[in-house]
């Protein structure tokens, strides 16, 4: 079911998606070849206990027999796309990029539901090359131009198409496996949010409407679309080990256009 935020809780999710974003941002310049995955992880957690909140990906299980995620940071690799746990920890290499994805439950407190907010970013390790900062851009544009069309009255195809047609558009591919979704009440809700035409597969499509609040977060390869799952049984890669990128915002449809939740 698809759930319907009022504007004290959008208000409550846009705190919290602003401390989010500091806390991405202090992460982000952190990064230079020699840190390490684990370093990220502990400063994160830190930083997420300080603005009252609680890392949502750790312990979190998709399903009943799953097993719950370890970290509260995602910190993929290269090939790596999504859900590289921090731990165990891996030292950052001069040229490699690394895509940290982190969410938080906000606020964290004894006998109060919290509400959820999920964000992600992309960047080089020192010095990249001009193909991988074009990856990064294109990736990080597709989401821009995606955000644009959230607006009462649009559709989630409306979203995915943008995202395709832009990529596409650079001459690279764009995922079809893995979606966005809703995010508020919990770490992962209703509605899927693909980045690509949901008439590919067969979606349903859903208008958009005033409270409805959604993580939107392409995912792009420069070579084919296929993905894997690691050994770690987390860890989604690349299939022909092609380099990848990932971003993503939390993005609450108003009434006139949309409030992007986790923005600076």
């Amino acid at each position: 079911m698809i759930t319907i935020k009022n504007k004290k809780e959008i208000e409550v999710l846009r705190i919290g998606g602003q401390k989010l974003a500091v806390i991405l941002d202090k992460l982000t310049k952190l990064v230079k070849p020699g840190i390490s995955t684990s370093e990220l992880e502990k400063q994160a957690c830190n930083l997420i206990k300080e603005v009252g909140g609680r890392p949502s990906f750790k312990g979190y299980a998709s399903i009943l027999d799953a097993k719950p995620f370890p970290t509260a940071l995602c910190t993929s690799i290269n090939d790596e796309l999504v859900h590289a746990p921090a731990f165990p920890g891996r030292e950052l290499k001069n040229g490699d990029i690394i895509s940290i994805d982190v969410g938080m439950e906000y606020p964290f407190k004894k006998g109060i539901n919290g509400y959820y907010t999920d964000m992600a970013s992309t960047l080089g390790v020192g010095k990249i090359n001009a193909q991988t900062t074009r990856l990064i851009n294109i990736t990080k544009k597709s989401l821009e131009l995606s955000i644009e069309k959230v607006k009462p009255g649009n559709t989630l195809n409306d979203i995915g198409e943008t995202i395709q047609k832009y990529v596409e558009s650079q001459g690279m591919s764009v995922v079809r496996e893995l979606v966005g979704h809703g995010v508020g009440y919990d770490v992962h809700e209703e509605p899927q949010v693909p980045n690509y035409s949901m008439k590919e597969f067969g979606y349903e499509d859903v208008v958009l409407k005033p409270g409805m609040v959604i993580a939107i977060e392409p995912m792009v390869n420069i070579g084919d679309w296929k993905i894997k799952t690691g050994k770690d049984d987390f860890t989604v890669l690349t299939a022909d080990k092609s380099l990848c990128a990932h971003f993503e915002h939390t993005v609450a449809v108003t009434d006139n256009g949309h409030l992007v939740i986790t923005d600076l």
